[in-house]
């Protein structure tokens, strides 16, 4: 069992919705949370090898001239499985991401040892009375540190890691529970809503 406290949070920024479709990814970006705190922090544009169209230029932020000279996914993903080394993986919205994730370690023959969560699933469960499950939503209804900057991938794994970290704290409270491990995290996100407050009442 592993602490759910000790995890990497990542966020992609890309070319589009799907790797099947031939999206790349475009920046990455991750903090890496241990006994809930954050203690360091990664981030790289990266040149998909083609032009992003101006939806996604307007949608991150993030111009073609910005990643004329970034490194290739290749390489920035090789570093990036440096960083995450065996930590369980979080994200918003984790299935996406991981889409991602897999589809760029296959390019490199990398495979990655961790568990995926998803903090948004886990939202879902544990605060079913918030407006939406939304990363900026969030923020705003748990009034979690932000800079105001959405969509860039850095800034949005931070605010994830604060809320991923709210969300362990809202369980522990909840079901006198404490250190919670990862794989109780994930069983939480794979029950139904009903069940979850019966679940934390018997933790």
């Amino acid at each position: 069992m592993t602490p759910a406290n000790h995890v990497v949070i990542l966020d992609f920024e890309t070319t589009g919705l799907s790797p099947d479709n031939g999206d790349r990814a475009i920046e990455i970006g991750a903090v890496k949370m241990v006994d809930g705190k954050i203690v360091d922090s990664f981030q790289q544009l990266m040149n998909p090898g083609r032009r992003v169209n101006s939806f996604i230029e307007n949608y991150t932020g993030i111009s073609n001239q910005m990643l004329l000279n970034a490194d290739n996914c290749e390489t920035v993903m090789a570093d990036f499985a440096d960083f995450i080394g065996d930590f369980n993986l979080v994200a918003h919205n984790a299935s996406f991401d991981k889409k991602f994730l897999d589809a760029e370690f296959q390019r490199i023959n990398h495979c990655y040892n961790g568990k995926f969560a998803c903090s948004l699933l886990l939202s879902r469960r544990i605060h079913q009375d918030a407006p939406n499950h939304k990363l900026g939503t969030l923020v705003d209804y748990h009034q979690l540190p932000t800079d105001g900057v959405f969509h860039r991938a850095l800034a949005d794994a931070t605010m994830t890691g604060y809320l991923w970290q709210h969300q362990l704290e809202t369980i522990e409270q909840l079901s006198k529970k404490a250190p919670l491990s990862f794989e109780q995290i994930l069983t939480i996100t794979a029950m139904p809503k009903a069940k979850v407050a019966s679940y934390l009442a018997n933790l």
